[in-house]
């Protein structure tokens, strides 16, 4: 699967929540919803992974 195949999956599962859902709740009634379509897919996905700070700050700096 490339970029664009995964891309495509997750914008899908995403519209997919949020026109089942609608506006208005919780970030975390959406992430749970998401998690759930993006598993029907085949996707293996895990929620809310922690970062070193260390790493993020080497991630920020590589988009500035």
């Amino acid at each position: 699967m490339n970029e664009n195949d995964l891309s495509y999956l997750i914008r899908g599962a995403a519209f997919k929540v949020h026109s089942a859902l609608g506006p208005g709740l919780l970030e975390s009634v959406y992430e749970v919803a998401l998690s759930h379509e993006l598993k029907t897919t085949g996707l293996e996905i895990k929620n809310q992974v922690g970062i070193r700070n260390r790493d993020f700050l080497s991630i920020l700096i590589s988009f500035l």
